[in-house]
Formats: structure tokens, sequence, C-alpha cells
């Protein structure tokens, strides 16, 4: 049993991410294992910022990938210890293998999986619902509607997880995550059982033979969960009656639930009873069915998928997703609910018609929409413009990150998941080399990717002699969730944990890459050379060649000097070339006067763009010149 920390009760306002991290440090575990990815990257930090401040013996570790971070909180839960695993809904993909399988265990400690899903979405390559995994994997799902209910669940999901020697999930949406909220801080809580791994080969190892016993195991663990959700978790699936005849029942999960109870207490409405269910798989189906049986149509409103409704063989009075009552995608915006209620109830009053007050600030604020962009000085943007001016005619794919937006630079042609760059360098290779094409292939994938996912297809492009060009763009950091550490870089959550940091040079040349070549990603000029250099070693030698374009993300503001440039109007014929291929936010073209501008307000000096212009307009300037 672990030490217990004396802390008095407090509360603070979190953000649902670390609403949830406190309730893993509460909830007494002792591993915690992630990678990160919007919307779940907040979670771990919190994690090891809560057991620093508590005393917590746990760790708090980023994986190399979701796959790693998964294994490695099953592994601690097959001890007895109470694990944890975050990522986020696509993260989930490529922990699919082990979580399957894992699914089918009859686990010792409680293991807590939480996966941050991204309806919209947001920040994501896809708006899948993770609460489908859970029902493909057959595990039980938690669907919070709110910070404090999300921090109450992860106390539940690991009692769970131990009583019935389950996986259990933990599914925040976006909503949650970034929500904030007053939050109640306890103590850890004691938890039972010791430490010991017991060799039990028929337990822990997934033979065919074992899962011909374990798989009706796992269909009665369901059935028995089904039912204690039916019959003890009423602080969940509850039943909001409507206090007059009700003329719509609606069946909610998480924010969904928020945001339809918000609009009809805005809208005065009495005559419309809701049931939460926060369970969403396996359903308490004996609940959902005699709400049904009490009204003649029932909303089904649930994010992103239709989940609920899926487990109900009779959808006769069900409005939803399956016959297009709720759109088949996208985020339930309180707008987009809000329409739904709207004509469903005939009440114009829930139309969702935009707020004029929103309406007057976003014109008093002159706020102009804009695709999103790389930052300012940020070096994928030069490492970019190198690869393109060096290779105009190549095949470009590239990886999700920061650097996907290279695709403003008409420097990104194709990207798929994580480390897909690699290997689709290896598909445009194949294809071209069948159809007797010569054409170079030069991809992107980033530094935590490259760690992530690009390993095994560059190893697998070294062993198949695959020519193409992959440019690493080495930033120094996990830029586009947060800033978090990876291999690369070294570093660790806990105080007092030391890392060591993997040498992404020799990584490439384990894998056996003849050619790696780094330089200063700011230097344009060298990077055209090296670009140039390495497509003409990998052709020559019928091999992958690496260029790692090495500069610290500004995020991180490296000391760096400051050049300070300005365009001379003289020489700008207004081309567009710098906005079209550069991208950068410090680089505007007016129309007013057909020429292309520096705009202070976001220039950080960095000085690439000297480089840029064919005709020379983009020029250093000192300030007093300014």
């Amino acid at each position: 049993m672990m030490e217990v920390s004396r802390r008095v009760s407090t509360r603070a306002i979190l953000l649902g991410n670390e609403a949830i991290a406190r309730g893993i440090v509460e909830a007494g575990c002792l591993v915690a294992s992630a990678y990160p990815g919007t919307p779940s990257s907040e979670i771990l930090p919190a994690v090891a910022k809560f057991a620093d401040e508590m005393g917590s013996p746990m760790s708090a570790e980023w994986s190399v990938n979701e796959k790693v971070a998964f294994e490695v909180a099953a592994a601690a839960s097959f001890t007895g210890a109470r694990a944890c695993a975050v990522m986020k809904q696509v993260g989930l993909n490529v922990a699919a293998d082990p979580f399957m399988s894992v699914a089918h265990f009859d686990l010792k400690g409680g293991f807590l999986l939480v996966v941050a899903d991204d309806p919209g979405p947001h920040s994501s390559q896809t708006e899948q619902d993770s609460r489908y995994f859970a029902m493909f994997a057959k595990i039980p799902c938690f669907d919070p509607a709110t910070a404090a209910e999300a921090k109450e669940m992860v106390f539940d999901a690991f009692d769970l997880s131990e009583r019935f020697g389950i996986i259990a999930m933990l599914r925040p949406g976006v909503r949650v995550d970034h929500c904030r909220q007053d939050i109640e801080l306890g103590e850890i809580r004691p938890t039972s059982g010791a430490v010991k791994f017991e060799k039990e080969p028929s337990r822990w190892v997934c033979l065919p033979a074992s899962v011909k016993i374990n798989h009706p195991k796992l269909n009665r663990k369901v059935e028995d969960i089904r039912t204690v959700f039916e019959t003890e978790f009423s602080k969940y699936n509850y039943e909001i009656p409507a206090k007059r005849k009700p003329v719509l029942g609606i069946v909610a999960s998480g924010v969904p639930f928020s945001v339809a109870t918000d609009l009809l207490k805005e809208a005065g409405r009495d005559d419309v009873s809701v049931l939460k269910i926060g369970t969403p798989h396996p359903l308490p189906v004996n609940m959902v069915n005699d709400f049904i049986a009490r009204h003649d149509r029932v909303l089904f409103l649930e994010e992103t998928y239709p989940v609920m409704e899926m487990q109900l063989p009779d959808r006769t009075r069900i409005l939803g997703r399956w016959n297009g009552t709720v759109p088949g995608a996208g985020e339930l915006l309180p707008e987009v609910i809000a329409g739904i209620l709207g004509r469903l109830l005939q009440d114009d009053s829930l139309a969702g018609k935009e707020h004029p007050l929103l309406k007057e600030a976003l014109e008093e604020l002159r706020i102009v929409p804009r695709k999103p962009m790389l930052c300012p000085g940020c070096p994928h943007r030069a490492s970019f413009f190198s690869i393109r001016q060096a290779l105009p005619n190549a095949v470009n794919p590239s990886d999700i990150g920061c650097y996907t937006l290279g695709v403003n630079q008409k420097a990104v042609d194709a990207v798929v998941d994580m480390g897909a760059s690699v290997t689709m360098g290896s598909g445009f290779f194949l294809a071209h080399k069948a159809a007797g094409i010569d054409r170079p292939v030069v991809t992107t994938i980033g530094d935590s990717t490259f760690f992530h996912m690009g390993l095994p297809g560059l190893a697998s492009a070294v062993y198949n002699r695959h020519a193409f060009v992959l440019a690493i763009l080495d930033n120094s950091i996990t830029a586009m969730t947060g800033g978090q550490a990876n291999p690369a870089v070294g570093t660790k959550l806990r105080k007092g944990d030391e890392g060591r940091k993997v040498d992404i040079e020799g990584a490439c040349r384990g894998c056996g890459v003849e050619y790696v070549k780094t330089i200063e990603a700011y230097d344009v000029a060298l990077g055209k050379t090296a670009i140039k250099e390495a497509w003409e070693h990998a052709k020559s030698r019928g091999e992958p060649a690496v260029v790692i374009f090495r500069h610290p993300c500004m995020l991180l503001r490296p000391e760096q000097s400051s050049i300070p440039v300005k365009v001379d109007p003289e020489k700008c014929i207004g081309c567009k070339f710098c906005i079209n291929f550069f991208n950068c936010p410090g680089l505007v073209f007016s129309a007013e006067t057909g020429k292309a501008f520096i705009d202070e307000r976001f220039c950080v000096s960095c000085g690439v763009c000297l480089s840029v212009c064919p005709h020379g307009a983009i020029v250093a300037s000192s300030e007093e010149a300014e």
C-alpha cells in the first residue's frame, strides 16, 4: 500500500485536462505514460506537477509513441499497480494492436486509458469517435460532460477496472479537456494490493488458444458491467424529467448533454425530458429503452458517431444520426444543437442565431480570419523554401505536425499520418521506378515524429534500397502540441528525473543510412546545396539520403542575432512570390499599393527572407533607417 500524502482539501480553477490529471494522482496511479496530441497534451505534464506537489512516488513519462505508452502502462497493470496511458483519438489508432489484445486479459491493477477526442475536428486528421473503439474492444467507456465529472470518473474507472480486471476508458471531448471549472482537490487515496508480478503464462500470453477462453469471459464481463451501469451509476446515468407532459425526450452523452440542458433552461422549456448517459458503452439498455417507451419522440445527442444509437436494435422512435436529424459529421456546437431543437420543437427562440454582442465585438476588433501558418521565424519555413527551390519538380510528402503547414508554401503534396512521409517516399519511388520515370522525391518529417514512427519506414527503405531524400526538420521540441520533450531533447517531466538524449544522426546511421548531413535551417543557400547533393547520392547509390535541418523553435526564444528587414518599393514588382512561397506572417501584400511590406507586429527579424525575393526587394535595414 502506498503512503498517503496529508493535504487539506481545497478548491482550484483547473483546466479540464488538469482536473483529469489531478484525479489520476489522487487515485493512486503509479505509472502514467503518454504521447502528446491536442486535445490531450496538458494531462501528463499536470500529472507530473501534481505528483511533485503531493509527494507521489509515481512515474510520469513521455513515450516515443502511443503504442509504447499503452504497452508500458499495460505491463505495469500486470503487476498490480494502477496505471494510466494518455493519448488523443488518432493516437489510439497507433496503440490499437496492444489495445485489442490486452482487452482480453484479466488485469491485476487498475488500467485507465484516457483518450481525448476532437469533434470538429480542430487539430486532427479525423474526428473519429473513440467510444467506437471501446465497443470494438469490448471495454467500458466513461463520457464526461464537465471537468468535475471527468475527475470523478477517474476514480470510478480505476475501481471498475480492478473489479472486473479490464481496461477502462475515459473519453473526454475537446470541450471538456479545455474548459475551466472549480474543482475539489483531495488527497492521494490509499490503494489495495502489493505490486508483484506473478508468472502466469495463461493469463499474460496472448496465444490463440487463450482467446477461446478469454473472449467468452470478456463477453460476460461486458454484460456484468452493463448491469452495474444500470444499477450503481446513477450519478452519471439519470433522468431530468419534464415538469409538464413531455413533447420530446432527449438522450444525451458528454458535452451535448451540458449544451442541451443549458439551451432548454435558457428557452424556458420545461416540457422536454432529458436522460443523461455518462457510460455510453456498454449502454444501460434497459434504462434507455424504458425512457424511449415513455416518449413519442426521442432525440439522441452524442459526439461524434451514433454509438448509443447503434446499441439499440429498435430505432423506430429515435431521431438521431441514423435518420439525418442530427448531422453525420462535425462538432455539435451550441448553435447546431439549438437549430435541431428549434426545428423539432418549432421554437424560434432556439433557432441558433448569432448573438448580436458577438457580432459587434468581432466588427470592433476588426478580426480578419486567415489560414493557419507557421510562426514568424519558424525554421521549418526556411527549410521548406530551400527544398522547394532546390528541386522544384520533386514530389514532397510530409507528416503530422507544424510542418504540415508547409502546404501554404506549396512544399507539401501529401500527408496521411505519423511517419507516413517516409513510407510514402518509398511508395512514390517505387511507382516512378516501375513506370520508368526519373523524378526526385523529398519527404519531410519532424524530430519528434521521426522517433514516433519514422524509424521503421527508414529501416525498410534502406533494406529495400528506395532512393529518396528524407529531410528531418529538427526544431528541438514537440512544437505543435505545446512544447513537450522527445527523445531528441532528452528532458523528463518529474523533478529529479534525468533522461538521455537520443542522437538523430546516430539513429539514421543505425538504420543503415550512409548519407547523413546536418545543416543550419536558416541558411537557405546551404539548404539548397544539401538537398541537391542528397538527391544525387540517393539516385546514384539507389538508397535513401538524410538531410537534417536544425534550428530551435522560435517559441523557445533562442538567442540569435537580430536582422531587421524592409521591402524596397522601387524593387518590388508585386509578384507575390514571397507571399506564395515563403508565407511568413511578417510579409504582407498591400492591394492598395500593389507591393509587399513588412508587418512589424509579426516580424521577429530572423533575416531569412533576405534570401527569398527573386528581385532583391527584401533588404536589410537598420533601426535608424526605419
